[in-house]
């Protein structure tokens, strides 16, 4: 398995290739329908990143998104430098994700990026298994959050699954970190199919957390996955949108009345190569109707 803590070292010990673009009929087609502007976060595109970051957004724009969502792959460019190059590939940017670890470093960069949304990912491993964990979590989210706000920005937290697991007592890290957090600093970038993985009604957690939810990510879970608060290949059922079991025109639907704007497509790995995946996706969506 390939995650979001280890892909530089597994990345690095890929064979190189040519990136080669497909010449598609989606080609610079906005991504919107009622008010809802999709994009792609470049998590899931992040071994083409690593090569040629300029060539894979311009895949993404010819694909037909309207938005990428940055990554820390992207980040040793210095931002203004960042911001041409998402710009030249026609794309925009309100929101990227950024480490735990070192999170307050990147305020300022956020800033100078021009971002709206600054979204912490992913806790430590270390964290995930007691509410002390999720209570520091809770604390530093606080902090961020007051630090992302006088920067003139929004701080959000990404879900996956294993904050919805019981810890002493029954009580959950997703429950410590929503009691102990203002929803006025500490917003929300809601993934359904994380939600869906533990277990969660995704349609009543947007109605239940309305005051937070800013963001949704997506990605299609597989029929008859089992569901659980574990990380890793017994969590991965991933497939593109439109082939597995969540209700998408309801949800997107229900995002919309809510006022979410941007919804992210971040499949995290895919069984044909990532631009024929993303096409089924971006081909899935324009079919959903305003």
């Amino acid at each position: 398995m390939t995650t979001r803590r280890n892909f530089l070292r597994l990345s690095a010990l890929a064979s190189g290739c040519v990136i080669r673009f497909p010449k598609n009929a989606f080609a610079a087609e906005p991504a919107t329908a009622g008010g809802m502007i999709y994009g792609v976060q470049l998590f899931m595109v992040r071994r083409q990143a690593q090569k040629d970051l300029a060539g894979i957004l311009k895949a993404i724009r010819q694909v037909g998104f309207a938005q990428v969502e940055l990554y820390p792959v992207a980040y040793d460019h210095p931002a203004a430098e960042l911001k041409q190059i998402v710009a030249d590939a026609g794309l925009g940017l309100v929101s990227g994700h950024f480490d735990y670890v070192g999170f307050e470093t990147k305020i300022d960069y956020g800033r100078r990026l021009g971002l709206k949304y600054m979204v912490c990912p992913m806790l430590p491993q270390a964290q995930w298994n007691s509410l002390e964990g999720f209570g520091k979590a809770a604390d530093d989210f606080s902090r961020w959050g007051g630090a992302v706000r006088d920067a003139g920005m929004e701080f959000l937290f990404h879900n996956h699954c294993y904050e919805f697991k019981p810890q002493v007592g029954g009580v959950t890290g997703w429950q410590t970190l929503m009691d102990h957090t203002d929803p006025k600093l500490v917003k929300m970038e809601f993934d359904v199919y994380w939600l869906t993985q533990a277990g969660q009604n995704p349609a009543e957690m947007l109605a239940k957390y309305a005051e937070r939810a800013r963001l949704i990510h997506l990605k299609d879970r597989k029929a008859g996955a089992a569901t659980g608060y574990e990380m890793g290949p017994i969590a991965e059922h991933f497939t593109e949108l439109g082939k597995g079991t969540i209700a998408w025109p309801e949800l997107i639907a229900q995002a919309r009345r809510q006022g979410i704007r941007y919804a992210f497509l971040d499949q995290d790995e895919t069984t044909i190569p990532v631009i024929e995946s993303m096409n089924e996706s971006f081909a899935y969506l324009r079919g959903i109707k305003a």
